[in-house]
């Protein structure tokens, strides 16, 4: 390739940034196209008048959100599924292509590509012709064994394989269960549940599905405000319960005229937190005596640094809790490959409920998962994951120790993100436009709220490499103060 046209201005501070962002919107705006070679990184520093290393990091920052792709012998390049022209959204809906800023998406960059793939040609050279037709839409029995046998060994979940649902991801997992407990106990004029109380007093069941049946369903204050759309849509009418820092306030939930519960106690999203021994016993308590379910959304429960991983809610009452995981976290969102774990009188109408909507999941992908457990591949890349995130975690937090010792950081270490409580005066929005010119993913707490909080914002670690932390917020904090 010949000149590339990258603005610099010398005089802001944060090049290596600046640099990475103007070949993002290179290839964004689609000046450069998928598969278009790069400059070396000595010809571009040369041509921009900067260091080496300068274009050395904005490469790597750029292969690691998934812009680039760089191979010995073959330079670096566009990675072939980039998309040049992407359209405006409609109205004010986020853009669909904006997953940079995510501060719980994994460092896409150590995707274990070759080992993948290597599972995927086993799984084609494999399995018979006939495993390719329509099949059981909850899921190939071989990956349902191998799933079931990693959650008890490593989240001391209690599963049998006829009760887990291999599904498109947590989103759809979440969407498929809220949909059949809506449809199995909203519907008016069953039983008790046309508006009579009960004979002792008690808030009658129909109170608690909400406006026109729909499923009274609360959910942690502060949430992923990503997930509310989705819920609404699957049927749910939102009841917020606040989050402390022992997790969610089972006290207040008991207020709520809930029929189900939504709650991250592994690791809550965005605090950090996670649900206290004494809490989840009285949240499986809540649920017996108010016959109602515990969705566990256990996102991102395998990357816990301080200690072993705290085994999932399922484990003490499955016969309440409904258990939703992915390896979007682990791998790839991309792969849109989760399960969820439900008791045996809901499983068997969320799969009938998955064949409905869409027949089932694409084949050859479960087999390459079932193998890739059963070698031991997946527990592999998680052990080299989990120490490169605590490595990243680790510089992030010295940083801030550092250079801004104001901003508190929350939560247990674990996960892909950590929650940063602001100073008194920070405006979130200001901190988070700042960050993302920096090349942090960064996210808005207020907006995750239905009560008034303290400023805070969640702030992701895994795309930032260790060298870059000390830089980045350094650079934040002059913004912030100039």
């Amino acid at each position: 390739m010949g000149d590339l046209y990258v603005p610099l201005d010398h005089g802001r501070g944060g090049v290596a940034a600046q640099v990475a962002s103007g070949l993002r919107d290179a290839v964004c705006s689609g000046r450069l196209a998928p598969g278009d070679r790069l400059p070396s990184s000595r010809d571009l520093a040369a041509d921009l008048g900067v260091s080496r290393g300068v274009v050395v990091e904005a490469y790597e920052q750029l292969v690691a959100e998934g812009f680039l792709v760089s191979r010995v012998g073959s330079g670096t390049r566009v990675a072939p599924a980039a998309t040049r022209d992407r359209a405006a959204p409609a109205g004010d809906q986020e853009p669909y292509h904006d997953y940079q800023s995510r501060a719980t998406s994994p460092d896409l960059g150590h995707f274990p590509r070759e080992r993948w793939l290597a599972a995927l040609r086993h799984a084609l050279t494999t399995i018979p012709s006939d495993a390719l037709d329509y099949g059981d839409p909850g899921g190939i029995p071989e990956l349902r064994e191998e799933l079931a046998g990693y959650l008890r060994r490593v989240r001391a979940a209690d599963v049998d394989p006829a009760n887990l649902i291999i599904v498109g991801g947590v989103a759809q997992g979440l969407s498929l269960v809220l949909h059949v407990l809506a449809e199995r106990d909203g519907r008016p004029g069953r039983g008790d549940r046309e508006g009579r109380a009960d004979p002792e007093g008690r808030a009658d069941r129909a109170g608690r599905f909400g406006r026109g049946g729909r499923l009274g369903l609360a959910v942690e204050d502060p949430t992923s405000h990503r997930q509310v759309p989705l819920l609404r849509r699957a049927g749910a009418d939102l009841l917020p319960v606040p989050v402390d820092e022992r997790g969610l306030d089972v006290a207040a939930l008991r207020d709520r005229p809930a029929r189900a519960v939504l709650v991250t106690p592994a690791h809550q999203y965005p605090t950090g937190v996670v649900l206290s021994p004494a809490r989840r016993a009285a949240l499986v308590e809540w649920a017996r005596e108010a016959d109602a379910i515990v969705l566990e959304d256990d996102y991102d429960a395998e990357f816990r640094f301080d200690r072993d991983p705290v085994g999932c809610l399922q484990g003490l009452a499955p016969d309440r809790v409904v258990l939703a995981g992915s390896v979007s976290k682990a791998l790839a969102p991309g792969l849109r490959l989760g399960w969820v774990v439900a008791p045996p009188a809901l499983a068997g109408a969320i799969r009938l409920a998955r064949g409905e909507f869409d027949l089932g999941s694409p084949v050859i992908e479960q087999y390459a998962l079932a193998g890739f457990l059963r070698t031991g591949g997946y527990d592999r890349h998680l052990r080299r994951m989990r120490r490169e995130y605590r490595r990243r975690r680790d510089a992030l937090v010295r940083a801030l120790a550092e250079h801004l010792p104001e901003v508190r950081v929350r939560g247990i270490e674990a996960g892909l993100h950590a929650c940063l409580d602001l100073p008194a005066g920070w405006d979130e929005g200001r901190v988070v436009a700042t960050a993302r010119e920096l090349g942090l993913a960064v996210e808005a707490v207020g907006p995750m709220r239905f009560a008034p909080g303290r400023p805070a914002v969640a702030v992701g670690f895994s795309r930032l490499p260790v060298h870059r932390a000390a830089e980045a917020v350094r650079e934040l904090k002059l913004r912030m103060s100039g």
